[in-house]
């Protein structure tokens, strides 16, 4: 069927209508990556301050209890967390992910408990034969991100209330440059001993090295309370560690899903436009074909009436 003005406008109207909603959600996309990469870098603050503390406890007394596992591998409870998204239009944003932290866990011993943030990447782990321990939304906001960070710390610790000791792995997109982004795993629990040494052995900013409240003679307190201050307070801190990195990672998330539905939606802006700009010229060709058909018909029908009207003879 060929096409007629009246249809070519309707194309180009129709394509019109879909370039202003393609482009309200670029800007959007734009918007939300804006605010998810400025809690990131507020986060480093409060990061930074949990860090210092940390870095006095482990000080003050050998690696944390939770950074060693002395039970058999098939004994240790394995959770992890893997970060997708609720919508589409997000390129292979959850496929990346998905993949990354299937042949992951493939490489863990046990069956680990396996929790999905968002319907996409849930369907996703599913269909490749996953059993998921459950599914999380999808923040919509920065302060959103809070309440999903301590419902994730709830199921975690649920998980292993009846274990010794057990593993927490996270799964995310994590944003490098422009719309592009990289699928990463990091081992929040146990506390990696390497990294622990490590950040003991870093000076110390100030020149007067804190002490931990409670924890010492100076503070009228014997060796064991004075022990279990410690452990107080290095449990209170490895909650916030927990709780920042939770956080980064999901931020580090939603800001890689909407740089790659940006990129989704300039590619689709761009077909759009070349879409357009091809129904617009085969309009304007068909419109002057139309023209050239009438004034040819108002010729013929004035050569016709000019051919009728001449003289026959007196």
């Amino acid at each position: 069927m060929s096409d007629t003005t009246a249809s070519l406008r309707g194309k180009i109207d129709t394509a019109g209508d879909l370039r202003s909603v393609v482009r309200t959600m670029k800007a959007m996309a734009a918007s939300n990556i804006g605010q998810y990469e400025k809690s990131v870098r507020a986060l480093a603050d409060y990061a930074r301050s949990v860090e210092l503390g940390l870095r006095i406890c482990f000080r003050k007394n050998a690696p944390s209890p939770v950074a060693k596992i002395k039970v058999r591998q098939e004994q240790v409870a394995i959770s992890a967390v893997v970060f997708g998204s609720d919508q589409g239009l997000v390129g292979r944003f959850n496929d990346v992910v998905a993949d990354f932290a299937l042949k992951t866990l493939a490489e863990l011993p046990g069956k680990p408990q396996v929790w999905a943030v968002g319907e996409r990447v849930h369907a996703r782990l599913a269909d490749a034969g996953l059993t998921l321990a459950g599914l999380l939304a999808v923040p919509n906001s920065v302060q959103a991100i809070t309440s999903l960070v301590g419902r994730i710390l709830i199921e975690s610790e649920a998980c292993h209330s009846q274990d010794e000791v057990g593993e927490l792995h996270l799964f995310h997109n994590r944003p490098t440059s422009g719309a592009i982004y990289e699928p990463v795993q990091q081992r929040l629990l146990p506390l990696d001993e390497t990294w622990q040494r490590e950040l003991a052995e870093l000076p110390w900013p100030t020149r007067s090295l804190p002490d931990i409240m409670g924890s010492s003679a100076a503070d009228g307190m014997d060796a064991e309370t004075g022990s279990e201050a410690h452990r107080t307070t290095l449990r209170a801190l490895i909650r916030e560690y927990l709780f920042v990195s939770l956080f980064r990672a999901c931020a580090e998330s939603l800001a890689s899903e909407n740089a790659s539905r940006l990129a989704a939606m300039q590619r689709a802006d761009k077909n759009i436009n070349e879409l357009l700009e091809g129904l617009n010229g085969k309009f304007h060709r068909l419109r002057q074909s139309n023209i050239d058909e009438e004034l040819f018909d108002v010729v013929s029908g004035f050569e016709a009436l000019a051919n009728g009207s001449s003289p026959t003879g007196c």
